[in-house]
């Protein structure tokens, strides 16, 4: 296990390392919670348009996705592994790189940004991907962007970004899964 963590806390300094002063500010809006409030319009417009009044199903899906991924990443692994991010990290924290000063709750493992936008991911993928080829291409990319911000923005290490995406992932599968078997029933009964 010692490896393991040399082995995040090595990658991390290089990572966090790799700043330019003109991607400062660009790391910070991409880690912003506000700063994708258009993106999930469009989204949200998007379902809305393909789906009509199954859409309200969808939006259900996506508020249960998000609670539990969240839950899951600052209620149950934060709490249990209580691994403190970088910068909060006595050995490290000297050679941390924090673009706007600000370091965060005290533990990283795992990061719920990454939890929450990959388990999102997932399930607005399954969901608009009959309609919308490239829509996987679109999600994941952004997914990514935002877990790498969090290494950039000196908050977490990369093993916390990777499980974080990992148990998103996760979530989202089986909320996906939730959904079709509901969808089914509802095929099943209107039949």
């Amino acid at each position: 296990m010692n490896f393991i963590t040399n082995l995040d806390t090595e990658l991390f300094l290089f990572l966090n390392g790799l700043h330019v002063d003109w991607l400062d500010p660009v790391m910070t809006f991409i880690s912003g919670k506000i700063t994708w409030a258009p993106f999930y319009l469009v989204l949200l417009f998007l379902v809305i348009k393909k789906y009509k009044r199954q859409s309200i199903l969808i939006l259900i899906g996506v508020v249960l996705l998000i609670v539990c991924s969240d839950q899951i990443s600052s209620g149950i692994f934060k709490p249990i592994f209580e691994r403190p991010r970088p910068c909060h990290n006595e050995a490290i924290k000297d050679l941390v790189y924090l673009p706007n000063g600000h370091c965060g709750g005290a533990y990283g493992f795992i990061s719920s940004h990454a939890c929450n936008t990959f388990a999102l991911a997932v399930f607005i993928t399954h969901i608009l991907k009959r309609y919308y080829k490239k829509i996987a291409w679109v999600m994941f990319i952004w997914a990514s962007l935002v877990a790498y911000s969090r290494i950039y923005m000196g908050v977490h290490y990369p093993g916390d970004v990777v499980v974080g995406a990992i148990v998103g992932m996760l979530v989202g599968f089986i909320i996906s899964r939730i959904y079709d078997i509901i969808i089914q029933r509802k095929e099943n009964i209107s039949q």
